[in-house]
């Protein structure tokens, strides 16, 4: 009867004991690897990608940026840290040809017009890379549950860039041609471009094996979360957090290949519920 008295005085003091985490300050911190897992709302673009044969729905979803977070205790029950990661997911198609002659001089194919076919294996690849880069701070607010277990709420905020490539290839691509100038010859300092008619201002570049273009925007982000954290080992531990990335790309602010700014471009919206979970070395 002592005996069983005993076991179960222990196992009471044991479980009162995870209960009676300190409230007081504590100090530490980790780092570690940290996937993010977004589920967003829509692809900026996507509807101009359809219209080059792509289907959009093939970006991965939900889109996964890989990337490391560290965090450390500063005063109290609050927490700063930091984020930083890099996502991609590519698409591509080999659309169906059909080759026609432009007897009337008007853009786009007309009904009449004369048409085959395209049958050779010559068909052009169409790719697109979609990817996103993030670097955030993060402060955050701990709430103890059990001596190895905390719940805390914070959020993300920092400065993310998101990139959109198209690739359109119809050959095969050279070492030596890679470098070569597409509208002419290039000797002693000028350019020589051939034209039919020298009034003719307009210079047009000659018929090159692959076309790459990219738009890219850099926007505030802003991520809301609520994580849990479980502290398994002396010196390691999983966190696992949920929450809600907001990012507004306005208006007219899309650069082509990095430069130009696209003056018509419309506002996008970066968002979509967020999972992040990261094995961390630390306490």
């Amino acid at each position: 009867m002592k005996t069983k008295a005993l076991f179960i005085f222990l196992n009471l003091s044991l479980a009162f004991g995870q209960f009676g985490y300190p409230v007081e300050d504590f100090f530490g911190g980790g780092i570690g690897y940290s996937p993010m897992y977004i589920s967003l709302d829509s692809i900026p673009g996507a509807s101009e990608l359809q219209e080059l044969g792509l289907r959009t729905e093939d970006f991965d979803s939900p889109f996964i940026i890989h990337g490391g977070e560290g965090f450390a205790h500063v005063t109290g029950k609050w927490r700063v840290g930091g984020y930083a990661g890099l996502g991609a997911s590519s698409i591509s198609t080999i659309p169906s040809i059909i080759v026609y002659i432009d007897s009337n001089n008007t853009p786009g194919f007309q009904a009449g017009e004369e048409s085959s076919s395209y049958t050779a294996d010559y068909s052009p690849t169409i790719d697109a890379k979609f990817s996103i880069a993030l670097g955030a701070a993060s402060v955050e607010y701990v709430m103890p549950v059990l001596q190895d277990l905390e719940i805390s709420g914070g959020a993300l905020m920092g400065l993310a860039r998101v990139t959109i490539a198209i690739e359109q290839q119809g050959g095969t691509p050279k070492w030596g041609t890679s470098f070569e100038n597409v509208y002419g010859d290039y000797i002693n300092g000028t350019l020589y471009v051939p034209v039919t008619d020298l009034n003719d201002q307009t210079l047009r570049p000659d018929a090159v094996p692959s076309l790459l273009r990219d738009v890219s925007a850099t926007f505030f982000n802003f991520q809301p979360y609520v994580a849990m954290k479980w502290q398994f080992l002396e010196r390691m531990g999983l966190r696992i957090s949920v929450g809600f990335n907001k990012g507004t790309i306005g208006n007219g602010s899309w650069k082509l290949n990095g430069r130009t700014l696209i003056g018509d471009s419309p506002v996008a919206a970066i968002q979509g519920v967020t999972f992040r979970t990261m094995l961390y070395i630390g306490l």
